[in-house]
């Protein structure tokens, strides 16, 4: 499941060639799942004619901006991905949402539509997404509130933790094993067992890797990579986390996989032991 920076990633492909360009139509599959909970008919009248003013990504989803107030919401799910195709291009069997500019068409693409696709019109910005929790990169991401949260969910592994969204906002299965990895804890550790000087390299290594993998992943400022997760350099445990025999990156022993928390692990116990 595209994760922080990959969403990001993303976003930046549909600002960079659509921003400021006019939305002169809208194609949909009606009947396509990515729009439950809403009526495809309305995105489609309500966006044709309104221009790409803004974008932003929070967590694991984005918000388009345009003008007379429509804002535009994309969970991108398991395998949701956005596009760029040139003038004309004809909508292929998954793509659930083609928007055609003055310039490029924009693609959003869901073959598993396990993604989902929100619209608001009005002045300000939606509750689907004033609702998100603050970033892992904000002023309100402190040790305090972490410590707070892992001792309310004490009992879980601190792997499944991570996965909390209304905590740690845009970290996925990846992310959470580089931040433990880096972390050095044990993924089975329960939350509540971590001590303050542990939390405290839980909090900065999640803020790391949020940065790292932004500036890797997404590119820093307007810049674009040319693809996702190419320049990602092997001194990450993201490179060697499915090898058939992965070694750790640090101490060169094998790595270990296993489902904790109903998503598969990895991790290195020559680095991350159990006390």
């Amino acid at each position: 499941m595209p994760e922080l920076a990959e969403v990001e990633f993303f976003r930046k492909r549909w600002q960079q060639v659509a921003a400021g360009k006019t939305i002169r139509g809208v194609l949909v599959h009606q009947q396509a799942k990515v729009f439950r909970g809403m009526e495809p008919a309305v995105l489609s009248k309500s966006l044709t004619g309104t221009r790409f003013v803004s974008s932003a990504a929070s967590a694991k989803q984005m918000l388009f901006r345009f003008s007379g107030g429509a804002w535009l919401g994309v969970h991108l799910g398991m395998s949701g991905e956005l596009r760029v195709e040139a003038s004309g291009y004809s909508p292929q069997k998954h793509d659930h949402l083609v928007l055609a500019t003055s310039g490029p068409v924009l693609v959003f693409t869901d073959p598993r539509m396990f993604g989902r696709i929100a619209f608001h019109a009005g002045p300000a910005a939606p509750a689907w997404w004033t609702r998100i929790a603050p970033p892992i990169l904000s002023p309100a991401f402190t040790t305090g509130a972490v410590a707070a949260f892992l001792q309310r969910r004490g009992r879980a592994p601190i792997k499944a933790v991570l996965l909390m969204q209304e905590r740690f906002p845009g970290i996925g299965n990846w992310m959470a094993d580089e931040v433990l990895w880096r972390a050095a804890i044990h993924p089975k550790r329960l939350a509540g067992s971590l001590q303050p000087a542990e939390v405290r390299r839980l909090w900065r290594e999640c803020r790391h890797v949020c940065r790292l993998a932004l500036d890797t992943i997404a590119g820093r400022g307007r810049h674009l990579p040319p693809d996702l997760n190419v320049h990602i350099p092997d001194s990450w445990l993201f490179n060697h986390r499915w090898e058939q025999v992965g070694l750790c990156p640090k101490t060169k022993k094998p790595l270990q996989r296993e489902e904790i928390g109903g998503r598969t692990t990895c991790w290195s116990p020559a680095r991350q032991k159990l006390p």
